[in-house]
């Protein structure tokens, strides 16, 4: 073969594994951009009330508005009556976010609202918050980067949720003159996001957490929902992909969400919560999460209870659950 030709062929090997492995890599770019970015402009992202192009029957009947219209609704109306102080701080990559703090009358402690996926703070967070608000709670419903009034490009599944989350632990700090109690509740997404936020160093003032329906990990919440929504086993090349993508945008690894760590680390007190029939997020990412947890925990499973609705399907007993936790770690030191 000539130099030439043989020159040639080289080209033509390069080029084509060249538009392989761009093929390949691409392939991931879609899923990756449909579950991560949330560009635009701030104002309205984050309603839960907004169009959505499609609609899946697992996102519809796991999430409260299934059942729950009515109690949902009066929730987030109540919420926006409120006369709030709107607060902001800067994120630690230099996004604006924003949270809504309401001062009880005779405040007990402080309770930290994190909203789920795509959610935004006057949502499903909202059915619990009357009930805290009157027994003696200030609370801060934040609305997570790229949700709400908050800036942000791309969901990180907790990655750096976490660490926005420490920004309003310490920006309640300086309010917290009578050093009160403060406590961390999330839900879904939000309750991932607090758990990786206990894994660090929080102030003492920090009592409990409090986890509601939250995942063990985006690599597993993505396997999950791929197995059970679309029966697809075997997603280990696509999720590659999207890891790839997760590191090159949005600044983050998908072992970044993966709690293990943090509640081997964490020694806050942990109070989970879990619907027996959610088909969003499997129960047992909150049955895995209580076992690795290394401080004083207690798993509380709600029976025909599905994603975010725990506390519409059994009020009463969510509440008493809440004020036996809040009783017995209010005056404890961590």
């Amino acid at each position: 073969m000539k130099i030439k030709e043989y020159k040639g062929l080289i080209f033509k090997l390069a080029a084509a594994l060249s538009i392989i492995s761009s093929a390949y890599v691409y392939a991931g770019w879609p899923f990756f951009h449909f579950i991560t970015y949330a560009g635009g402009s701030r104002k309205g992202r984050g309603n839960e009330n907004r169009k959505k192009w499609f609609s899946l029957k697992h996102t519809k009947i796991n999430h409260p508005t299934y059942e729950h219209a009515r109690e949902y609704r009066e929730a987030r109306d109540w919420c926006r009556k409120q006369k709030m102080e709107e607060w902001y701080i800067r994120s630690m990559d230099g996004l604006m976010l924003h949270a809504s703090y309401l001062e009880a009358l005779n405040p007990k402690r402080f309770v930290i609202l994190c909203h789920g996926y795509r959610g935004s703070r006057f949502g499903s967070v909202a059915n619990i918050a009357k009930y805290l608000h009157r027994e003696g709670c200030n609370l801060l419903f934040i609305d997570q980067r790229c949700c709400g009034e908050s800036d942000g490009k791309y969901i990180t599944f907790g990655a750096k949720e976490q660490y926005d989350v420490i920004e309003w632990i310490n920006r309640i700090q300086k309010e917290n003159h009578k050093r009160l109690p403060i406590y961390l509740y999330g839900q879904s997404m939000g309750a991932t996001s607090i758990l990786l936020a206990s894994g660090h160093s929080l102030p003492n003032e920090v009592k409990g957490i409090i986890a509601d329906c939250g995942f063990h990990s985006m690599k597993q919440q993505l396997r999950d929902m791929a197995s059970e929504w679309f029966h697809l086993k075997r997603i280990g090349i696509l999720l590659f992909r999207v890891d790839l993508f997760c590191h090159i945008f949005g600044g983050f690894s998908m072992k970044d969400t993966d709690v293990t760590m943090a509640l081997k680390l964490n020694q806050s007190p942990v109070l989970f919560f879990h619907g027996e029939k959610d088909t969003y997020v499997s129960p047992v990412n909150s049955i895995y999460n209580y076992e690795l947890c290394k401080a004083e925990k207690e798993l509380v499973m709600i029976p025909k209870s599905r994603h975010l609705c725990c506390s519409y399907d059994a009020p009463a007993y969510y509440r008493k659950k809440l004020m036996d936790f809040f009783g017995k770690y209010d005056k404890e030191t961590v």
